[in-house]
């Protein structure tokens, strides 16, 4: 069976929907694991106690991963990339947008998640052979990316994921973990108290945004599931243990090691001995899957705006521009600015999700391909899910947030207001005319 590395956005067709359960729950597992998810969980404690951090990142998992595997599941539907799938509710040009923001995001993700890789091991080498040579490990895994990227969706479980990745960052998982509890005792970790100034509803709201993030991912994946209950099982399963798993040990390791950055856990595990290194790598080498599937994601994404342009050269530019990039932008200014991008999808997927309902849980070709050129009353639905994000919480440049002022807080955070906003009014529109806005 073919790996189709460069299939672009027409429908898959059943030979290429091959994917299972099991691949989809090894997939998104594999794209659970990740420095920036462990390191998240320190940022829950310790204003929150750990009972209370484990309460949050439970409940958050749960909704969370319910979005996420949904959105999954329209994916295996429709058999097309996100951004395609986006002309449906949006309408043909309507999807241009979303598909320019999603395209910028990956790309600044991608930068971001190399960063985040060439530091860690840059101070891992450090401590342990005198030199950091952060350039040389942003190649490296610059190019591990672009490699992964190439092999495509099948490719990558098949001949990654199922071969080496699962394996490895399993037995790593493991090992972290009795590491992060050693010594510590796991009854006084329990039992300590929270200082404050943070709500297990608070905690609640970064879990479900840092899982949703993903959504406007999930369909480039999805597409090639062989049905739509393993591609929301598989997606929301997978990485539900997965992330639930990274959750909580962060949050253990700020107390039993005082780890709060990706950049102090390679020092701080090199301390713990040659198996704690080995561990170490091997979860950093499996970093670079969350660099591939952005530089993948944003090259089909690409592909909706022009759709002739060769998917490899695409993942080659992208992969060349987040290498580039992570080698010379400092991109701790630029995070203000993702996550505002980021605060558009949520919404996004609200819309997404009226519009399938409206459509009978069913998009039909025709309504992808050939539906009217913009749909001004579900992009406004989109824009006012937007809105209420940032009214709730402001993110982004200092100029934009100055604008909107501050923050109106209901005690319930910001993602879970924006999405029942969008889906509401975009049932609505669906409802009264779903072909006439």
């Amino acid at each position: 069976m073919e790996d189709a590395p460069a299939w672009g956005i027409e429908p898959v067709p059943p030979r290429l929907r091959v994917l299972g359960l099991l691949d989809q729950g090894l997939l998104w597992s594999n794209l659970g694991v990740s420095l920036l998810v462990l390191v998240a969980g320190t940022y829950l404690v310790p204003a929150l106690s750990l009972p209370e951090a484990f309460l949050a990142i439970a409940l958050g998992g749960l909704i969370g991963n319910a979005m996420l595997g949904a959105a999954a599941m329209i994916g295996a539907d429709a058999r097309v990339p996100a951004m395609v799938l986006m002309r449906v509710p949006l309408g043909q040009r309507g999807s241009w947008l979303p598909t320019v923001l999603n395209a910028a995001q990956c790309v600044g993700w991608a930068i971001f998640e190399l960063l985040i890789i060439a530091t860690a091991v840059a101070a891992l080498s450090d401590e342990l052979f005198g030199f950091r040579a952060q350039w040389l490990w942003t190649l490296v895994f610059g190019t591990v990316a672009l490699a992964l990227a190439l092999l495509g969706p099948i490719g990558f479980v098949r001949k990654f994921v199922r071969k080496f990745a699962v394996w490895a960052v399993l037995a790593s998982l493991v090992y972290l973990t009795w590491w992060a509890l050693d010594g510590a005792g796991f009854g006084p970790l329990w039992e300590q108290e929270g200082e404050g100034g943070s709500s297990v509803l608070d905690g609640i709201d970064l879990v479900v945004a840092i899982t949703v993030s993903w959504i406007p991912l999930a369909a480039d994946y999805t597409r090639f599931a062989r049905d739509r209950a393993s591609a929301f099982w598989g997606t929301a399963g997978g990485y539900f243990l997965a992330g639930t798993w990274l959750w909580l040990l962060g949050a253990i390791l700020f107390f039993s090691r005082d780890v709060t950055d990706p950049a102090a856990l390679p020092v701080a595990v090199a301390a713990g001995g040659i198996g704690a290194i080995l561990a170490l790598v091997a979860v950093t080498v499996d970093e670079t899957d969350e660099a591939f599937a952005n530089a993948y994601s944003a090259a089909v994404s690409l592909q909706n705006l022009a759709p002739r342009l060769p998917q490899r050269l695409l993942v080659v530019v992208v992969s060349g521009v987040a290498t580039v990039g992570a080698l010379t932008i400092d991109l701790l200014s630029y995070e203000s600015f993702l996550l505002m991008l980021g605060s558009f999808f949520v919404p996004l997927f609200g819309v997404l999700l009226a519009d399938w309902i409206a459509a009978g849980l069913h998009y039909r070709e025709q309504e992808i391909f050939a539906g009217p050129a913009v749909r001004w009353g579900m992009v406004a639905a989109w824009i006012a899910g937007f809105a209420v994000y940032q009214r709730l919480h402001p993110v982004g440049p200092s100029w934009w947030t100055d604008a909107i002022g501050a923050a109106v807080d209901l005690g319930v955070g910001a993602t879970l207001p924006s999405f029942v906003v969008s889906l509401a009014l975009g049932l609505a529109v669906a409802t009264l005319g779903r072909r006439r806005f």
